[in-house]
């Protein structure tokens, strides 16, 4: 009755703040059944800037509720619970950021959107772990690149596109801790199950799938493929969706380890309270958002 009461609330302070609710794939069952709209965190930001809602309430980590803002300046954003972090984004303070550029003063900085506003406003492009391989193939073949954070990003992109990178050494603590022999394991028990993989995994890791694939890849590969069973290498609450969307068929987390805490901080109270009191609101200096909102839409300009 308790969270019937607090679905009940929420729908009506949704309506009353003229808000929309976005909840990334890794968010908790309930916040994804209440949900506007459910994805990744850059097609979420890119749903709040066509929407026609003053309030945007992003159910993610704080980088996504920032990368909401960079393209939303008119608009409230606002997180039901800001200590909602991100491991990759702490490991990498702009200082650091700053300090590679000055070793490389000539390099092109391509940073993915799992990053600070601020890193993303040291750079030239964004990316995201869809099109990471594209944004760095469309870079001029004779500068140099910096990839920044996730290095089993980088790794992936350059080998997809042939390029070399310079490489910040960031990686995302969940996807660091799936390992080719949870793969292998897990292949022995379900031999007919296809393998798709974050490329945000080790190369050990991505080398062993069948596919490398975002979260909103991994969506539409289980909805489009034949295959009906699947061994999924990402954070286990995508499976929550991918069941949801999928009835007929059959996923396999591919490690209890792959558990992003922060990714379940938000609950439906903290997203009423978040309503109710228009809390945490998410701000940033012109200057910042500017020079972000400059390199994540050239990677939109590039499709």
């Amino acid at each position: 009755m308790i969270k019937e009461n607090l679905i009940n609330e929420i729908v009506k302070l949704r309506k009353e703040k003229n808000a929309v609710i976005l909840a990334h794939n890794y968010q908790l069952p309930e916040i994804q059944d209440i949900a506007d709209y459910t994805g990744d965190s850059l097609g979420l930001s890119r749903i709040a800037a066509n929407s026609d809602a003053e309030v945007i309430i992003f159910c993610g980590v704080y980088f996504m509720a920032e990368t909401a803002a960079i393209l939303c300046p008119e608009k409230t954003v606002l997180i039901p619970d800001p200590d909602a972090g991100c491991g990759m984004v702490d490991m990498t303070p702009v200082e650091n950021v700053r300090k590679l550029k000055s070793e490389h003063p000539d390099a092109v900085v391509v940073s993915y959107v799992n990053s600070s506003a601020a890193v993303k406003a040291e750079s030239d492009y964004c990316c995201t772990s869809a099109n990471a391989t594209e944004v760095v193939k469309a870079v001029d073949p004779s500068r140099e690149i910096i990839f920044v954070p996730d290095r089993n990003l980088g790794i992936y992109a350059a080998g997809q596109s042939g390029r070399e990178l310079v490489f910040y050494d960031g990686y995302c603590p969940v996807h660091q801790r799936i390992t080719s022999e949870d793969i292998q394991r897990l292949k022995s028990m379900y031999p007919d199950a296809a393998v798709m993989v974050h490329p945000e995994c080790t190369p050990e890791v991505t080398k062993l799938a069948d596919r490398v694939l975002s979260t909103g890849g991994m969506l539409r590969e289980a909805s489009e493929s034949a295959d009906s069973e699947f061994i999924v290498g990402t954070e286990l609450g995508i499976v929550y969706r991918l069941w949801k969307d999928n009835p007929g068929k059959r996923f396999h987390i591919i490690s209890e380890a792959a558990v992003c805490p922060d990714m379940k901080f938000i609950d439906l109270e903290k997203l009423r309270d978040s309503l109710a009191r228009m809390q945490y609101a998410v701000t940033l200096p012109e200057e910042i958002r500017a020079a972000a909102a400059t390199a994540v839409e050239r990677m939109i300009s590039l499709g």
